[in-house]
Parts: structure tokens; C-alpha cells; sequence
């Protein structure tokens, strides 16, 4: 699939890497769909650095963990753009608590914007690519994004952990059940960002970086990179590709990524 002209929602657009996932996706030419939550300055901000690219730009607010609200959201694509091409699942928390210690209530809130949510936005992506035109044979695509968590044990994240271990089962299901129409793939970044208040240039951010086997951080570009990849090979689904260097091979176990965090 060539990514110019094509329609790409990009839910938890507003920072970080969800913004740089935009960005590169507008960068390469496609027409974004810039989804937040709560981060109405940075969506906004988003918003207008993409529109400077000369594509097409929709901003959309909707709280994930609400079906109605994803509904309302595609409802608002499927009206601007009649079809959509690209759903990257960005959004999602990060909420540490001790095992013990959660409750029910936060087990299914997390889990319902960090697995129920990309899950209705799949299925409902699935039904808006299915309306775009595929004369060309190009299937439509859906990339979730993972963490290490899914394939580590992370004490003291046990419901985020589950969350992100059943969205990359769900990958794999959802590759077999609507291909050929669509392909579905997961990316997992490993040090990409630091977490909020440590700079990229730290000492304790390059000491991080010097852990994984290529003794290095990476950047938000480099998972951009991995997602046009995805877009433009048409023949790759059901795959998970590790953009972390090679931090999974090692068993660091967790790292503070940011995020909602418990506090003491």
C-alpha cells in the first residue's frame, strides 16, 4: 500500500510516540485522523504541524473506554472520509499497582481502553476499509501497539501486563479472521522515550540504552519507520516486530516508560 493519499487514524495521537506515528504517516502523504483523549493543547499542536505537511487533517476527541464514544468516533471518519486504510491502536495507559492491591474497578478500566478499546476499533475499522476501494487488491491495515510487558513479567503491572499480552493474541486472531481484507500486525517498542521528567540526553536514559544488546537507545522515528514498512509491504500480517534493540532477548524486565503511576 502506498501511504500517499490514504486515510490513517492514529488513536492517542496528541504526544509522544502516537504523535510521531502521525507525523510520519502525514510525512509520507497519507490524510490522518488525530485522536486524544484528554490532551486537547497537544492534540492541537499535532493537528497543526501535520496540516503544514499539505494533507488532510481530522481532530477527534474520544474517551476509548467508552463504546460509545468509539463509536461517535468513526462515526465522524466515516462522515469526513467516507473510507479508511490505516489504524494504528496508540492509545493506552500505563498504571502501576501492586498486585495485591488491585481493584476491580481498575483491572477492567485498564483493561477496557488498553484491550476491549483497539478491539472495537478494529472492528469497526474493519467495516470502513471495507468501503474504501480496493480495486488495487491492497488490504486494509491495523497495527497495534504492544510493550514489553506482553512477553514480561513486570511485577507490580499485573493488569497492564494482561491487557498488553491479550492485545497481541487478539493481533493474531484478528490477522486470520479478516484477511485477506485486512492485515493486522503488532509493533512493540522497547526504549524509545524516556519517561516524563528524564531527558533524552541523560546519563541514566544512555545507561538505560547501553543494557539492550545494541547499547542504545532508540527514537520515535524508528517505530514510524517499522510502521511504513507494514504499510508498504502488503504481504506481512499477523506479525509482531520488536523495534527495541533487541531488549527482549535480554529479560531487563520493567522499565519506567511513563505514564500513570501509583504514587507513594
Amino acid at each position: 500500500m502506498d501511504p500517499r493519499g490514504k486515510i490513517a487514524l492514529v488513536t492517542g495521537a496528541a504526544r509522544r510516540l502516537g504523535r510521531a506515528i502521525a507525523t510520519t504517516l502525514g510525512r509520507a502523504g497519507s490524510h490522518i485522523v488525530v485522536h486524544y483523549s484528554s490532551s486537547r493543547q497537544e492534540a492541537e499542536e499535532t493537528t497543526a504541524e501535520i496540516r503544514q505537511l499539505g494533507v488532510e487533517v481530522l481532530l477527534e476527541r474520544a474517551d476509548l473506554g467508552q463504546p460509545e464514544e468509539v463509536d461517535a468516533l468513526f462515526d465522524a471518519v466515516g462522515e469526513r472520509f467516507g473510507s479508511l486504510d490505516i489504524l494504528v491502536n496508540s492509545a493506552a495507559s500505563f498504571v502501576r499497582r501492586p498486585f495485591a492491591r488491585i481493584t476491580v474497578s481498575e483491572w477492567d478500566t485498564v483493561l477496557a481502553l488498553n484491550l476491549r478499546a483497539p478491539f472495537l476499533c478494529t472492528q469497526r475499522s474493519a467495516a470502513l476499509m471495507a468501503a474504501s476501494d480496493r480495486s488495487t487488491g491492497e488490504p486494509g491495515l491495523v497495527v497495534n501497539m504492544v510493550d514489553l510487558s506482553a512477553v514480561q513479567a513486570w511485577p507490580g503491572y499485573a493488569h497492564h501486563g494482561v491487557s498488553k499480552a491479550g492485545l497481541l493474541h487478539l493481533t493474531n486472531i484478528a490477522a486470520r479472521e479478516l484477511a485477506p481484507e485486512v492485515r493486522v500486525n503488532a509493533i512493540v517498542p522497547g526504549p524509545i522515550l524516556p519517561p516524563t521528567g528524564m531527558e533524552v540526553g541523560s546519563d541514566e536514559w544512555h545507561r538505560h540504552g547501553m543494557r539492550v544488546p545494541l547499547q542504545r537507545t532508540g527514537s520515535p522515528e524508528q517505530v514510524g519507520e517499522a510502521i511504513l514498512f507494514l504499510t508498504r509491504n502488503d504481504y506481512v500480517t499477523g506479525e509482531t516486530i520488536f523495534v527495541d534493540g533487541g531488549e527482549h532477548l535480554v529479560g531487563t524486565g520493567h522499565r519506567a516508560d511513563g505514564g500513570v503511576r501509583e504514587k507513594s
